[in-house]
């Protein structure tokens, strides 16, 4: 399983890339970095203050640090029911759970393709605050608000997440870490450059099917067992190629 559990962190950390460059998510981007840190978005996408630029830096890590707590505290929890699960029941059982997830991984990448409609996941749950608390202890608040939201963008993304967790609780909390990483980086990124998120907006749809077909495709690879043998297949071809580089 530690090929398959390789290639499983990668697509963690690819699924909270996706997360955020989401449609749900990228365009009210510069919205949040407004009301976090008081600055107006004409002064965001304008400013070139290095102080502005430090402040927006500094609150967005407090607010990641908001969104991550409940992320990686999700997957914990959830590590420990798919451990717990599989405790109980016979050594099929980690194959039924593998299965169940490679079904869900399967409709979720549907959706987030927009092949499929699914009413649950239209309907926006987050958290509404109408003034920030102050200082940086408020901005964490505000970040676990985001992530406690279900949208539905990031919602089906996320459940895959935990129910890739599930069916290998060894590695979930890792996928979780992976996949709050995944979605801290194009953040922090995109906070220095607040100017560019503008054009990235425009490819959000075609970056969405993408995912979509890249979940699909995982979640065939899970239900038919056949992930470990792609990722034993895909390490021994860098392996050879790294090892001929070296000779």
């Amino acid at each position: 399983m530690t090929g398959a559990a390789d290639l499983s962190i990668w697509l963690a950390l690819g699924a909270g890339m996706l997360s955020f460059l989401s449609p749900c998510t990228l365009p009210i981007f510069p919205a949040y970095l407004s009301y976090i840190t008081g600055v107006s978005v004409k002064e965001l996408q304008g400013s070139k203050d290095v102080k502005i630029r430090s402040k927006l830096l500094v609150h967005s890590v407090f607010f990641l640090i908001g969104v991550s707590l409940v992320f990686i505290g999700l997957g914990v929890g959830v590590s420990f029911l798919g451990s717990w699960i599989q405790g109980l029941m016979t050594g099929a059982s980690g194959v039924l759970l593998q299965r169940v997830a490679g079904i869900f991984i399967i409709v979720m990448g549907l959706f987030v393709g927009g092949w499929l409609n699914i009413g649950a996941f239209m309907k926006e749950k987050r958290m509404k605050v109408t003034k920030k608390p102050v200082g940086y202890l408020g901005t964490i608040f505000v970040g676990v608000g985001f992530a406690a939201g279900w949208t539905p963008c990031i919602g089906p993304i996320f459940a895959s997440i935990l129910f890739l967790a599930a069916s290998n609780p060894g590695q979930g909390t890792l996928y979780t870490i992976m996949y709050v990483i995944g979605f801290a980086l194009p953040f922090l990124i995109l906070t220095f450059f607040i100017g560019s998120s503008r054009w990235i907006v425009r490819y959000s749809g075609i970056i969405m099917k993408v995912g979509g077909v890249v979940m699909i495709i995982m979640g065939v690879l899970l239900f038919t067992g056949q992930l470990t043998r792609i990722s034993e297949v895909l390490l021994d071809l860098v392996e050879d190629t790294w090892l001929g580089n070296l000779g």
